[in-house]
């Protein structure tokens, strides 16, 4: 899982017994503050939604940050080891002293989140201290797995799966956090290099004839750019394939869903405007642009959410 640079969010610690909302609105802060885009996405979904996902958002962040962040000075397996620990003891109903586990174990319990899939998030980020290459795209693929798949079905019941639609709808979601995540790997080679890191799967640079010093030459020669093209038109089919999903959702999720699918999808937009090279300069969606993406979805999202509270219930 890619991020970056930044100051770790785990100190200081705040008391034993720290309120749900203040460790909800400790999420949201990480959630406004490293996930931008997905945060404006975000903003879509009717208001009693949202700190549901900037609990997500912030767990998954924390642990990143003790995986991935520049500035970790302590021992990062023990202190993943501390975080396992108290999570296992929060979901157990001890009070634990950390400011994003209440929040997060209680959407937890709240949306009968799988501990499946918690375990396999945190099984990928314990990877990450010790694994910095992938052979193959499968081999990819399995630690994408944890660190991607499960953060789209952990999302799915917050949005709201049609009556009968969870089971359909599982597998876009899969795929939309796979579409996701690829395109952090393709954005943040540069950054991940710098951690000592290449998501791109080794056989693939074998194709195109990229050795790793490449990855490093701050400007991609015509190898790289072909390895990112062959790169993106993966990801354009884990999105082509998660689609569909975003009909199976509630009217009031959707707004929120397309935006981010367009949001993550202009990074690959940019990416190709730039001639497919990554190594000079991040990829980044321009403000206009971001701005007219949350202002075509806002009036569905408004009218989507007006119908559902005008709904008569029996």
């Amino acid at each position: 899982m890619t991020s970056t640079p930044s100051t770790p969010p785990a100190a200081p610690a705040p008391p034993l017994g720290t309120t749900l909302t203040t460790s909800y609105e400790r999420c949201r802060r990480l959630h406004a503050a490293h996930g931008r885009s997905y945060y404006l996405a975000t903003r879509l979904l009717p208001p009693w939604k949202r700190p549901h996902v900037h609990a997500l958002y912030g767990f998954a962040r924390y642990a990143d940050e003790i995986v991935d962040s520049f500035d970790m000075t302590g021992d990062r397996a023990t202190a993943l080891d501390g975080l396992t620990s108290r999570l296992a003891a929060a979901l157990s109903g001890e009070a634990v002293s950390d400011p994003v586990l209440p929040a997060f174990t209680h959407t937890v319990r709240a949306f009968d989140i799988a501990l499946g899939d918690v375990d396999a998030f945190l099984a990928s980020m314990r990877a990450d201290l010790t694994v910095s290459r992938y052979e193959t795209y499968d081999d990819l693929l399995g630690y994408m797995e944890g660190s991607a798949a499960v953060i789209g079905t952990m999302m799915l019941p917050l949005l709201e799966p049609l009556p009968g639609a969870a089971g359909a709808a599982r597998e876009p979601a899969r795929q939309l956090g796979l579409a996701f995540q690829l395109t952090n790997f393709i954005r943040d080679v540069v950054e991940d290099l710098a951690r000592g890191r290449v998501y791109l799967p080794l056989s693939d640079l074998d194709k195109f004839g990229v050795r790793e010093d490449d990855l490093a030459a701050g400007r991609a020669g015509p190898a790289v750019r072909e390895l990112v093209a062959f790169e993106i038109d993966r990801a354009r089919e884990h999105y082509r394939l998660a689609e569909p999903g975003i009909a199976l959702l509630a009217p009031s999720s959707r707004p929120c869903v397309r935006a981010a699918y367009e949001l993550y999808g202009g990074i690959l937009d940019e990416v190709e405007a730039a001639g497919h090279d990554v190594l000079g300069g991040r990829a980044r969606v321009p403000r206009r642009r971001k701005a007219a993406i949350f202002a075509r979805h806002l009036l569905a999202a408004s009218a989507a959410g007006r119908a559902e509270r005008r709904t008569e219930v029996p």
